[in-house]
């Protein structure tokens, strides 16, 4: 009974926000997501989506696997470049998600995370993949050092591979999206002058640890004495940074997630340089968001494109 109220509510949630209007996700797969509900599911999400993305192997992509940035076991990164380019492209670094205890940068016998890498190359980018080590092995800071590493590494090696190093694109999801946030936001973990980024992007991420009582996966990572928490959260910085930020989260993602979006999109409000970009997902959950990049979807990655283009 409490499962139907919550589906009810949500359903009359998203009819008066228009979801279900004209969109380009067929209205079967808006029910089915809706159905696996707020709840991060990424079995059930993959059976919906992998039918949509492409195969290996792929037609005009060139593919440079576990390439090595640093001296850990996961140190690890793929880069995607078309098979001829002409001219240096902007850079997209995309760095996957698993409550800080699992995830990698590509799910052997599924086509995620190269969907995201496919969508990079199609729209102008070299991609770069990353993979990241993991609490409770790695907690607190090991995420952000490994971005550090990864963007030096790509700011260093990428124009040999056809990578403009001076236009370079952070994007993170989930337990991604708070690495990329604490690099950004804590200028001890630039190996590159200024970060070396043009922009970042933060996909359903949590930055202000103190703003809600915090799970298990994040007492894991970032530990558990409360006092530490401010420090290591990122919203001041990213209050401060000069680096363009752009924020989202998806309309079906769990409460906090909604919630630390509104917080961080109001807050950024009061930076010098003005809002960050920020974009709420219309019917889409906290898996389906990325699982449908490069798909006829392409809600999310117009407005990265849009992003990149603008700056703001």
């Amino acid at each position: 009974m409490a499962l139907a109220k919550t589906v009810l509510a949500v359903v009359a949630a998203l009819t008066a926000s228009t979801a279900f209007a004209e969109t380009p996700m067929p209205e079967d797969l808006a029910w089915k997501i809706l159905e696996i509900g707020r709840v991060i599911d990424p079995p059930k999400t993959a059976a919906l989506y992998a039918p949509m993305q492409q195969k290996e192997p792929y037609t005009g992509v060139k593919t440079e696997r576990d390439v090595k940035y640093g001296p850990a076991e996961r140190h690890l990164l793929d880069v995607f470049t078309p098979e001829t380019t002409s001219a240096a492209r902007p850079v997209l670094i995309y760095i996957h998600g698993g409550g800080f205890v699992a995830g990698n940068k590509r799910n052997p016998g599924t086509p995620f995370y190269d969907n995201i890498m496919l969508w990079a190359v199609k729209s102008g980018f070299v991609g770069v993949n990353a993979t990241y080590r993991l609490a409770p092995q790695s907690p607190y800071p090991a995420g952000a050092e490994d971005l550090g590493a990864v963007v030096q590494w790509v700011s260093d090696k990428i124009g040999e591979r056809g990578g403009d190093p001076g236009r370079i694109y952070l994007v993170g999801q989930s337990a991604g999206a708070v690495h990329v946030a604490n690099y950004v936001s804590h200028p001890e973990f630039h190996n590159v002058k200024g970060g070396g980024l043009a922009g970042a992007v933060m996909v359903s991420g949590i930055y202000d640890l103190t703003a809600s009582p915090v799970g298990d996966a994040e007492i894991t990572y970032f530990g558990s004495d409360p006092s530490r928490y401010a420090e290591r959260s990122s919203l001041q910085g990213l209050l401060a940074t000069k680096i363009p930020l752009m924020i989202t989260s998806a309309e079906l993602d769990p409460p906090r997630f909604v919630e630390q979006y509104e917080l961080l999109k109001q807050a950024s409000c009061k930076r010098a340089i003005g809002c960050a970009h920020a974009f709420m997902l219309p019917q889409h959950s906290h898996i389906s968001e990325v699982y449908s990049i490069n798909t006829a979807d392409t809600r999310l990655t117009h407005e990265i494109l849009e992003f990149v283009k603008t700056g703001k």
